[in-house]
């Protein structure tokens, strides 16, 4: 005889221990919201098809964010919009996890429509289940994509129109016009019949997932009484007489029959090979000459280099970056500059490391190269002690403040005047950086900069202030 057993999914938590407050064993989320439906469908799906060990859950900004608390499956928080992008990431590089993009309205009809467009498109071996309330819940009721035509909210105090805001966007109808996803269909959770119906859904979705066969969707229409100002009753009719109208229910597409299985594999990335295929002549290379080590405290530099736009500041980080790497160091560089670029500021974070690099952001910098004074003024707290300040001591009109960092005053831009071109300032401060400190040789700059300079009549010159900037700097060493 059948016993019926009620007990929670294995697939969530036995405690929410990540859940703050005291009470540990229910969920936070408000009377009548379908969060709460939702996660029981799925980890109960999870369960069911013993997936749960493979499960990888993405939630970005929302209510959906919170899923982490609950779901005992790897769990990965991302920023607003962007879960299908890490989802697919995830996917390529665990093929064999179950990926689930869990995502609500404002987030993915908005703030990520470019992602999950582009994720559908590609038709990526993942799972997203997507809740439509209508609104931005979590942040106060604000207007969604989604949004009916006179509906209320804070931010559309007056309904929405659409004339005003246009209309409200149907991310189902819009998906399935794509050739490449497999399952696409919404349902609601109002009753017990529409509830049966998302179940059906979600475990659709993950099957077709498990069985390698592309990218499925599932729209829920998900009751948000707290954001509707709603009791937990009206919210369900108003779903039943107002959204599902719009928003019909029902399948949009279903290839499985006829979609076959693509069993994903790792990609395989040979190094030796990529100079081929990019077609990147071998020329002269300083790769193989090894890395020589400089003085203990220049080792592993993260550099901030800033000044003005015009200044060549993130060609100096290329550069440097560059040469970097062909001398055999891990390297990162990310540009950070103004909106009106040339005339405003401009900067930019290197990385030289013999360690793999955890993070190309270089928030707390052990060398700065200030060219102008507002980078001086904005950037010389931030260096590590025992660090190094160069500044174009042409532009600025001050002495560094800081007591315990090393600083080399270095007049970059009168020394490039003085060879012809202010605008090879950049390169005496590069050359100055390596000749300071020995992080890299002037001939392996040297080697490099046929590739970077782009204009071939200002190589010569640029080589010239390189020189310089080194000679200024072994100078400044001797003499201090």
């Amino acid at each position: 005889m059948a016993e019926k057993v009620l007990r929670k999914a294995d697939s969530f938590y036995a405690v929410y221990e990540r859940k703050p407050g005291a009470d540990k064993t229910t969920t936070h989320y408000c009377p009548g919201c379908g969060h709460g439906i939702l996660h029981k469908l799925l980890a109960e799906a999870l369960d069911d098809f013993n997936l749960r060990d493979r499960a990888i859950m993405i939630s970005p900004v929302g209510c959906s964010v919170f899923a982490y608390y609950y779901f005992r499956t790897g769990n990965i928080q991302c920023a607003h919009g962007r879960a299908p992008a890490v989802a697919t990431g995830i996917k390529r590089v665990y093929p064999h996890s179950i990926v689930i993009s869990y995502q609500g309205d404002g987030d993915l009809a908005a703030i990520g429509t470019a992602e999950i467009i582009h994720a559908a498109n590609r038709g990526e071996q993942i799972s997203v289940f997507f809740v439509n309330n209508a609104i931005y819940g979590m942040t106060g009721g604000q207007m969604a994509p989604t949004t009916l035509i006179g509906q209320k909210t804070t931010t559309s105090p007056y309904g929405r129109k659409a004339s005003n805001e246009g209309f409200p966007l149907r991310v189902c109808e819009l998906l399935s016009t794509l050739e490449a996803p497999v399952y696409i269909e919404r349902v609601a959770l109002t009753d017990a019949k529409h509830i049966a119906q998302a179940r059906r859904a979600v475990r659709k979705a993950l099957q077709v997932q498990a069985e390698g066969k592309g990218f499925s969707l599932v729209e829920v229409l998900s009751a948000c009484p707290s954001g509707w100002k709603m009791a937990p009753t009206q919210a369900i009719r108003w779903i039943q007489e107002q959204m599902m109208n719009y928003f019909p229910l029902g399948v949009y597409r279903d290839k499985t029959g006829e979609a076959e299985a693509t069993p994903l594999g790792p990609r395989q990335f040979v190094r030796e090979d990529l100079a081929k295929l990019l077609e990147i002549p071998a020329g002269p290379s300083v790769a193989a000459e090894a890395v020589v080590l400089p003085a203990e405290r220049y080792r592993n530099p993260r550099l901030k280099v800033a000044g003005f736009g015009g200044q060549g500041i993130l060609l100096l980080g290329l550069v440097l970056a560059e040469v970097g790497m062909r001398a055999g160091y891990n390297v990162s560089w990310i540009p950070s500059y103004g909106p009106e670029m040339r005339g405003g500021t401009a900067n930019c974070h290197v990385n030289l490391s013999t360690a793999r690099i955890g993070s190309p952001v270089v928030s707390v910098p052990t060398v700065l190269i200030a060219m102008n004074l507002p980078s001086l003024d904005r950037f010389e707290p931030e260096v590590q002690a025992g660090g190094l300040v160069i500044y174009d001591s042409s532009l600025i009109d001050r002495t560094v403040q800081r007591s315990d960092v090393e600083v080399l005053p270095l007049p970059a831009t009168k020394m490039a005047d003085e060879l012809g071109n202010t605008r090879v300032a950049n390169m005496v401060a590069l050359g100055a950086y390596i000749g300071f400190t020995g992080i890299l040789s002037k001939e392996q700059v040297l080697a490099t900069l046929p590739e970077a300079i782009k204009r071939k009549e200002l190589l010569a010159i640029n080589e010239k202030a390189v020189a310089a900037g080194f000679q200024y700097a072994q100078g400044f060493r001797k003499r201090n």
